[in-house]
């Protein structure tokens, strides 16, 4: 079969007979072509800040983020921030490579003398120093700075509301390094599973300590007000399945007078998955 241009050599064009047709309209597309997008690292979001230690005065640097630098994606049902390319919950605890005190950034000064003097005492006395130059952390390192963070809580008998946050954090940790699991390893299945249980562990602690402070402690709340902290519990309890304490709260916030629109929307919305969850439960 002749091609679209055969006959041209008669013109003494020969060499044009066998052109592509659409050569000169893919060439410009592909001069035109931008270049890749820069890979985002996990670094682009952070940077050092400087603390001084509480305890022994040392000098700490603490991988921090940077505020407003992370996209939100989405927050979870119970308030966990998801963002694009970090995980900023791995860098709320602060640790001294010194002698080993730690604590979320929201409590990290005005101990009390014998809050330090406990720490001192149990955790310092036996705390082997480590090497804190990291750029980033791995989530196991972050998930043993906040048992770290924890046990000093529990050690400088921390109000039940910072022992809550600390747990809740914790399990939002855990359920951010299992979403990003790798699905074809191995061993997914089971790593998976182990990272679930541990996550819920640390939920049920979480409602215990908030429900625990709710009894005791004004607010604001580890930065929330009555509302929030109300939904936040009931969230925790239907993932807790207590499916009691979730729906007697739900109800409370749907009739409070004070509750904003906002906050009765989410509680609707966690009343019809509390719902579902149940019929499921009771088939």
């Amino acid at each position: 079969m002749a091609g679209l241009l055969s006959g041209l050599g008669k013109l003494g064009l020969k060499n044009l007979e066998d052109m592509d047709l659409y050569e000169a309209e893919k060439k410009p597309e592909e001069a035109a072509a931008k270049p890749a997008a820069p890979v985002v690292q996990e670094t682009d979001f952070l940077f050092d800040k400087s603390y001084e230690c509480t305890i022994c005065d040392g000098k700490i640097k603490a991988r921090t983020m940077k505020s407003g630098k992370a996209k939100l994606l989405r927050a979870d049902m119970d308030l966990r921030p998801v963002y694009e390319n970090i995980e900023p919950i791995k860098y709320d605890v602060i640790t001294c490579p010194h002698c080993g005190y730690a604590a979320l950034t929201r409590y990290f000064k005005g101990l009390t003398a014998s809050q330090m003097k406990a720490i001192k005492e149990t955790i310092s006395a036996s705390f082997q120093p480590i090497k804190e130059e990291k750029d980033t952390y791995t989530y196991e390192e972050a998930v043993d700075r906040y048992k770290l963070c924890l046990a000093n809580a529990i050690v400088k008998h921390a109000k039940a509301s910072e022992k809550a946050y600390i747990c809740l954090k914790t399990g939002w940790l855990l359920r951010s390094m299992r979403e990003n699991l790798d699905k074809e390893a191995e061993d997914f299945n089971k790593k998976s599973a182990e990272l679930k249980e541990q996550e819920d562990e640390f939920i049920k602690n979480a409602l215990e300590g908030f429900l625990a402070a709710r009894q005791s402690e004004s607010y604001p709340m580890c930065g929330m007000d009555e509302i929030t902290m109300e939904y936040l519990i009931a969230a925790l309890a239907l993932e807790s399945e207590q499916f009691d304490v979730a729906s007697r709260i739900i109800s409370n916030i749907l009739v409070s007078p004070s509750a904003p629109s906002r906050m009765k929307d989410k509680a609707r919305d966690l009343k019809e998955t509390l719902m579902a969850k149940m019929k499921e439960k009771s088939n």
